[in-house]
């Protein structure tokens, strides 16, 4: 039976500039693949050594990205290894086989929204009434699915964003501070759903997964077996569960590390 690994990508296998966290001296520091480019210029990195453990890894198991980026986002990026035959996007709204989102899986989702939570123009109309510009950079829906703000993180005023959790919690949305992002999702939109549904279509009988921020903490608690990096919304705030792996390294190692729990498991099953 096959083993599916759903790994989210920022800040969990691939990384901006920003966010390496290469603390150690520069004569040390470990080989960099650029894995994303957006208009030109490069964006996201992993190690070298990182790419190989996945090329190694695409070949022993069912390799999932699993990302709340939107479809066209997702695509940006160019993981090595063989290109993956699912991939989960805009935080399980929709399921690309070779590619191309499943309409039927797509129906499903939008329809549950419908039902369970409050509309998305509702949420939007919200965000851009309560924000403030001072530190608003820019407001965005992703896939008529959810809705995010990049924001000036040192401006921020962190007490709106607890208050803007709660504001959705109410109305059947979450919130999470990613970085320069605020995203607003609302809940039965989640990355665990759609990984479910990969195993069922591939007959896994032992599910991986790893994350760094709260928008992963259903696809973690969903897995078999789990593991977070030293960083993120799920490290600052003590995240735990029984077969979750809270791992110490933090930044472009933290992917690396990962990736070697994974193959660790694989191999092991």
């Amino acid at each position: 039976m096959p083993v599916l690994v759903a790994s989210d990508l920022d800040r969990t296998l691939i990384y901006s500039a920003a966010a390496l966290a290469l603390t150690m001296p520069d004569a040390r520091a470990p080989r960099l693949l650029c894995v994303e480019v957006h208009e030109s210029r490069p964006l996201s990195y992993m190690t070298e050594t990182a790419a190989q453990l996945l090329t190694e890894l695409g070949d022993a198991a069912v390799f999932v990205p699993t990302t709340t980026r939107t479809r066209k986002q997702y695509q940006r990026i160019n993981l090595p290894g063989p290109e993956p035959t699912y991939a989960i996007c805009a935080n399980g709204g929709h399921l690309l086989v070779d590619g191309v989102s499943d309409p039927d899986w797509h129906a499903q989702v939008t329809a549950r929204l419908a039902d369970e939570c409050a509309p998305l123009a509702e949420v939007q109309e919200h965000l851009l009434r309560a924000a403030d510009p001072v530190w608003v950079r820019k407001q965005r829906v992703a896939d008529d699915l959810f809705a995010y703000l990049v924001v000036e993180r040192e401006l921020l005023d962190e007490d709106w964003v607890k208050e803007l959790a709660v504001w959705a919690e109410n109305r059947g949305w979450t919130v999470s501070l990613q970085g320069r992002k605020i995203y607003a999702v609302p809940k039965p939109l989640t990355k665990s759903a759609a990984m479910r549904e990969v195993a069922r279509r591939t007959g896994a009988d032992l599910t991986l997964a790893a994350g760094d921020s709260l928008l992963d903490a259903d696809l973690l608690l969903a897995a078999d077996r789990g593991w977070r990096p030293g960083h993120g919304e799920l490290a600052d705030s003590g995240f735990t569960a029984p077969s979750l792996r809270a791992l110490p390294d933090r930044g472009v190692l933290a992917g690396e590390r990962i990736l070697r729990e994974f193959l660790g498991a694989v191999r092991g099953a």
